[in-house]
């Protein structure tokens, strides 16, 4: 009888999380599949139209803009992420040895992360400008400090230089919340196991990779993890920092959310009769087994690299 109870006390819990999931993310991915699969998808009144084919899946390979779009993402993805994570653990084992003002250091480290995305980008975008493209502006910091006269962001910028300025964002803007993990899983670590390594005289570089890191690999593995899914969805930084005009992005500086979004923004049929917005969930179904894909590797790797 109690069991019955307890039963029933669990499915009425678990049953707002179940019907939440369901409506906001099993029914969306499930139609987003469906829409990808029928090439003249109507979104106006919701029809799928006659031919279930994989015409979208077609169209979106055979498209130069999605295939940019695809390698844009990439650079952010793997050049950010390692990056990133490798100075969020060095600025974490830094600010974990300092004692005085250390709770100072960390709200400083910590504040980018609850600053608006936009509202910075735009920051980097001034500190990045140039006369050429910001009208009467003059040139910004980063040209005044090196005596350079660089188009970094602007229409005029080529690839190598917005793509380095959005990587200098994204790479700092991600910091805060890495190191704030890494410097609670620190704070975890077991102090008897630096003592010993204390009275063995055991080098700072060998306690660091033999003693911090595998006890760490935990949390190394949960930030990889999401940090590359965040990293596939980029779309904000990129359009903070490289957009140009009304703050909008050129199609070379498209990442794959970009491409969606545009697509599913547009009505009617392409000169190839498929859908655009069709192609927009071929887009998104593609970006979602990409991700799958390397979060399945991730985990794999991780089931024989981590330490628990």
């Amino acid at each position: 009888m109690l069991e019955g109870k307890k039963d029933y006390k669990a499915w009425l819990y678990l049953g707002i999380p179940l019907f939440l999931l369901t409506v906001f993310t099993f029914y969306p991915l499930v139609k987003t599949i469906l829409i990808s699969l029928f090439s003249q998808y109507n979104a106006m009144d919701d029809s799928f139209g006659a031919y279930f084919d994989l015409v979208a899946y077609q169209t979106i390979f055979r498209d130069p803009v999605f295939i940019g779009a695809i390698k844009n993402t990439m650079i952010l993805v793997f050049v950010s992420v390692p990056i990133s994570t490798v100075l969020a653990i060095l600025i974490a084992v830094a600010l974990n040895s300092i004692k005085p003002l250390q709770k100072i250091f960390q709200t400083i480290f910590f504040m980018p992360y609850v600053t608006n995305t936009l509202a910075i980008g735009m920051v980097f975008s001034v500190m990045f400008a140039h006369p050429l493209t910001q009208g009467i502006m003059p040139e910004g910091l980063i040209n005044t400090l090196f005596q350079t006269s660089i188009d970094w962001v602007g229409v005029t910028a080529t690839r190598d230089h917005w793509m380095f300025v959005v990587l200098i964002y994204t790479i700092w803007s991600a910091l805060p919340f890495k190191i704030l993990v890494f410097i609670g899983g620190l704070q975890n670590i077991s102090k008897q196991y630096y003592d010993a390594a204390k009275v063995d005289s055991t080098p700072r570089r060998r306690v660091f990779t033999k003693i911090t890191l595998p006890l760490l690999s935990p949390l190394i593995s949960y930030i990889l993890i999401t940090s590359f899914i965040g990293a596939f969805k980029a779309y904000e930084s990129v359009l903070a920092v490289a957009g140009t005009t009304g703050r909008s992005l050129d199609r070379e500086r498209w990442t794959a959310v970009a491409y969606v979004y545009d697509k599913i923004g547009l009505a009617g049929l392409d000169s190839n009769l498929v859908s655009y917005y069709s192609r927009g969930a071929a887009a998104a179904v593609i970006l979602f087994i990409i991700i799958l894909i390397f979060t399945g590797i991730n985990l794999y790797v991780s089931k024989k690299r981590v330490h628990y």
